[in-house]
């Protein structure tokens, strides 16, 4: 199994069957230099956090070019239908999808979610969530989405054991640094932790570094991988 970070909360996934593109923000990343029509060819399935501008990004563009599933919860997933994307898998949060060699599961996340129309006014998209995708040949990977801390966070752990994290450690927006490291320390046993949402907008915290200090002796997890560059897992 490869995964691909492209900066902000992007990824892409690639396993013996499936490709799967989450958070697809790419054209108007900062962080991403690469060309879009290259680096989500051959993409089967796009997983989306919430509806927000920065992490629904290029999906309708990709999804009717590629033909990919768009996975999301139920409201984004209608709205992005309404945009011409014909193949949509809607969920909720607490749900289960299941595809030829993986499953994604939604979990809680504590955000908000909408997208800012062309007349300024504001589509409600449902409920940020988390997706946790279980994997037949790889490990299992959690991507936060955009969050806070939350209690909650022992029961996806009792119930999905992820060993691959993506956390927002970005701050304004979701949880600072410092909150993101004190919930991966008390609340998980992840083996790889790559931190997501920051240097990417003006008011987001420009780098990773302070979570890494707040890892503290558990520092070595904490994974910064080269932006478009694939690695194993």
């Amino acid at each position: 199994m490869k995964i691909t970070y492209f900066g902000h909360s992007a990824f892409r996934i690639d396993t013996d069957h499936s490709s799967i593109l989450i958070d697809p923000f790419l054209s108007d990343n900062p962080h991403f230099d690469g060309d879009v029509a290259a680096a989500t060819e051959g993409v089967t399935h796009i997983a989306l956090t919430h509806g927000h501008f920065d992490h629904v990004g290029d999906t309708v563009e990709i999804a009717k070019r590629t033909g990919a599933k768009v996975v999301a919860t139920f409201e984004l997933a209608q709205w992005i239908s309404k945009k011409g994307v014909e193949t949509i898998e809607p969920m909720n949060t607490g749900g289960t999808a299941r595809f030829e060699d993986f499953s994604i599961t939604l979990t809680q996340a504590f955000h908000s979610s909408g997208h800012v129309e062309e007349d300024g006014r504001v589509t409600y998209l449902g409920q940020p969530n988390g997706l946790v995708f279980h994997f037949d040949n790889g490990p299992t990977v959690y991507h936060m989405g955009d969050t806070d801390i939350f209690g909650d966070m022992a029961l996806i752990e009792e119930l999905h054991h992820p060993k691959i994290a993506m956390v927002p450690v970005g701050d304004r927006l979701t949880m600072g640094a410092a909150v993101a490291a004190i919930a991966c320390r008390r609340y998980f046993d992840f083996e790889t932790i790559i931190p997501i949402h920051w240097g990417t907008l003006p008011i987001l915290d420009k780098d990773p570094k302070t979570f890494v200090e707040a890892m503290e002796g558990e520092s070595s997890k904490v994974m910064t991988p080269k932006i478009g560059e694939p690695f194993e897992v």
